[in-house]
């Protein structure tokens, strides 16, 4: 059987009250996806509400000048446009997957930061030994994350996510809920970040991987693997 990775993207559509969309962040999924294909993993794509998980339409123009990601916006829209409602894995996830991952874009800091689902079958997928993953601002689907004894999962690990200035660079840190980054803090995480901004950051701690930025992505999807990997 092939391994099998569990991929969540948000469903949260608005930015908040400023009449701008949001949603996933194009290369955040087609990096870590074409990372987790090559592999030869099974990979399954769900969300919060299920169906269509509302792509963040500025990240198109972000990734202009990423022949894969435009080739994967291009020829998988499939992969985004039939998601499996998270609640049809509840209870079940941890065992028939060997890692979850979350990607990123502002959506995840509206509805998966508290998502009673999307936290119950992370801690399930962290307590069974599983590979628990996210880049940039999906991280934030782990900020609510407790385990079986009590603690949040990011609690004394080391931890990486979006940056404060880097959320201050595109204009947003009075628009989101929280920063990342703080709140990582805020709940006992070691939190690290790319001596620059936009530098690629891949932060392992046991079977926990999290990425900061888009930059980050496909090193997230790599260290995936390994870790996948290793545990075969």
């Amino acid at each position: 059987m092939p391994p099998k990775v569990l991929i969540v993207l948000t469903s949260h559509s608005k930015l908040g009250d400023t009449g701008q969309p949001t949603g996933w962040f194009l290369p955040e999924l087609s990096h870590p996806y074409d990372v987790f294909a090559a592999a030869g993993f099974d990979i399954t794509i769900a969300s919060p509400s299920g169906g269509v998980a509302p792509l963040d339409p500025s990240s198109v123009d972000f990734s202009k000048d990423d022949a894969s990601a435009m080739e994967f916006h291009k020829t998988k829209a499939s992969v985004w446009e039939k998601t499996a409602p998270l609640s049809t894995l509840s209870g079940r996830a941890a065992q028939e997957y060997d890692a979850i991952f979350f990607c990123g874009g502002h959506g995840p800091v509206f509805d998966l930061a508290v998502d009673p689902v999307s936290q119950q079958i992370t801690s399930e997928f962290a307590a069974a030994g599983k590979v628990v993953s996210a880049v940039c601002h999906g991280p934030a689907a782990l900020v609510g994350v407790k385990l079986p004894g009590g603690g949040f999962l990011v609690e004394g690990k080391q931890v990486t996510g979006f940056s404060n200035e880097e959320e201050e660079m595109v204009g947003k840190t009075k628009v989101v809920p929280f920063l990342l980054e703080d709140k990582l803090k805020e709940i006992g995480g070691k939190y690290a970040k790319s001596g620059e901004p936009w530098g690629e950051k891949v932060v392992v701690d046991g079977r926990l991987v999290t990425g900061q930025n888009p930059a980050s992505a496909k090193g997230v999807g790599e260290a995936v693997v390994k870790l996948v990997r290793e545990a075969v």
